[in-house]
């Protein structure tokens, strides 16, 4: 019998060094598993995010919205552990969008982006936290045997999400998995927080685990038979069925039933197909299209005054035809709605100008318009 089970971290080719999934069979895969969602949770990025979402719900699957991030651990001196956040709804995945676009811009080092603590306090509405096993601070210090610093750490991010922080649980062949299973049981059931079982999948088939390393082998600059080379997965993170995943955990059905859950409180919708721009700040009582009408009339008035005498038409009605061109050209931009990009532009040119940067005659048909002459 088919049961219930949902992936919530798989790592597609997006995920650039350790995931080989590639979205269309992905898609198809968890189709004829009859399973109704799934979620990929690629390394600090959603680069694959639109493909994923356009390829879900052109299938009837419900697209999950998450990631895996490094997040910096409570010891400044220690080294940053995983969490894996999940969008429950829009809110969460505009808070989650904030979380890697702050994290790339101001905590970016050595080709790790790691978020702070702080960050993810103050931006976590709408968002649910799977601990990442034992890739998460709570996960290590239960194979440490620090077992009351686990309950701690486990405390705060409880605190931190209360909306849904669930122990994750995996069972991928390595020596340390029953031993963080085994905590993270005993710590659910002192803490009451929710188990939930992920396979942490990397490559679709179970025979492409050598594809897989030859990958993972090319980004650590390694042979594929170093001895030297860390070794962190396993053959057994695949795409495995409901049923292979229900056997694995049988005895911790709740783990199983959770995913389900999970699954059925995430609803998020992608607005495709629009422009999404900056709204300009104007003066009170003015729209974007008035005042760049305004702006762009005086700046063609104060490039008349700059013409020599010599350079002058001698017929007299000569400015309205630029002011008759320049009408034509904004209301193809306002039209269009992109009064507020042209406003932006303006704004980056003369800060250039201003700063003695030089500005070139650029490209497309705004270079040989006559709103670029007067910006």
């Amino acid at each position: 019998m088919t049961q219930s089970f949902v992936h919530l971290r798989v790592h597609t080719e997006y995920a650039l060094v350790d995931g080989t999934v590639r979205i269309k069979p992905l898609i198809d895969a968890t189709r004829s598993g009859a399973m109704p969602a799934v979620a990929t949770s690629d390394l600090n990025n959603l680069f694959g995010l639109v493909k994923f979402y356009k390829a879900a719900t052109a299938r009837g699957i419900k697209p999950i919205i998450a990631c895996d991030v490094w997040v910096e651990d409570l010891d400044p001196a220690a080294e940053p552990s995983l969490l894996v956040l999940i969008a429950q709804r829009q809110s969460g995945y505009k808070a989650l969008s904030r979380l890697l676009s702050r994290g790339y811009s101001e905590n970016h080092h050595n080709g790790r982006m790691i978020l702070k603590r702080a960050w993810i306090q103050a931006d976590s509405e709408g968002l649910i936290a799977l601990s990442a096993a034992a890739d998460g601070d709570v996960g290590k210090a239960i194979v440490s045997g620090q077992f009351d610093e686990a309950a701690r750490r486990a405390t705060l991010w409880q605190e931190l999400f209360p909306e849904g922080y669930y122990l994750e649980v995996q069972r991928l062949g390595r020596t340390h998995d029953e031993r963080h299973v085994a905590g993270a049981v005993q710590l659910s059931i002192k803490l009451g927080l929710p188990l939930v079982a992920t396979n942490d999948v990397r490559f679709l088939k179970a025979d492409e685990f050598e594809a897989h390393e030859v990958r993972v082998c090319i980004h650590q600059g390694r042979a594929l038979d170093d001895p030297r080379r860390e070794k962190r997965y396993s053959q057994a993170q695949y795409f495995k069925s409901a049923d292979e995943m229900a056997q694995l955990f049988s005895d911790l059905p709740e783990a199983i039933e959770n995913t389900r859950r999970i699954a059925t409180r995430c609803s998020v919708t992608l607005r495709l197909g629009e422009s999404f721009l900056p709204e300009y700040p104007v003066p009170e009582g003015q729209t974007m299209a008035g005042f760049l009408e305004t702006v762009a009339r005086t700046g063609l008035e104060d490039r008349f005054q700059k013409f020599s005498d010599a350079k002058k038409p001698a017929e007299e009605a000569w400015q309205q035809r630029y002011f008759d061109r320049l009408a034509f050209e904004l209301n193809v931009i306002n039209s269009m709605g992109f009064p507020g990009y042209f406003l932006i532009v303006m704004e980056f040119i003369q800060w250039s100008k201003d700063n003695g940067i030089p500005v070139g005659p650029g490209r497309g048909s705004g270079a040989g318009s006559i709103w670029w002459l007067i910006a």
